[in-house]
């Protein structure tokens, strides 16, 4: 099984309003910075993504693929690669654990194959750089756009 890396960042919004910009998949190119598009395939019976194709650019890793997203309950999601240019895998999640005080703590879990060789140390080093990246862009992107007043 494949090593992963998983990083954590707290909040300042609730589990719900956090998981809103992890969804809004077409919003992406705004906050991300690796993703330059987001096309959603599919859905499921709620209307969320089930299969998006993802335009992305992280300098090295230059790719055009598709992920299986899996929803459980308003709190996690998860996904896998079903086809790609550059990545034998990438699979991860986004945990939110609600916190005192209206915050959310946000957990990423990373895997990342790609099909050329790379040693372990910078493929890990590589996951490391999208998960910080991809956190701080949440939390930006969710602090600075709240969905209703906090009160």
């Amino acid at each position: 099984m494949a090593e992963h890396t998983s990083s954590s960042i707290t909040i300042e919004a609730a589990p719900a309003d956090v998981m809103g910009v992890i969804a809004d998949f077409a919003r992406y190119p705004e906050w991300t910075g690796e993703v330059k598009e987001a096309e959603v395939l599919a859905t499921d019976a709620e209307g969320r993504a089930e299969r998006v194709r993802l335009l992305l650019d992280a300098g090295a890793i230059k790719d055009d693929h598709t992920l299986a997203y899996t929803w459980t309950g308003g709190n996690e999601v998860s996904w896998t690669l079903v086809k790609s240019q550059m990545l034998r895998a990438l699979d991860g999640s986004y945990s939110l654990v609600p916190l005192d005080g209206g915050r959310t703590e946000v957990t990423y879990r990373l895997t990342v194959d790609v099909k050329i060789p790379m040693l372990g140390m910078i493929k890990r080093k590589a996951e490391k750089v999208i998960i910080d990246r991809a956190l701080a862009g949440l939390k930006k992107r969710v602090e600075s756009h709240p969905s209703q007043p906090k009160g």
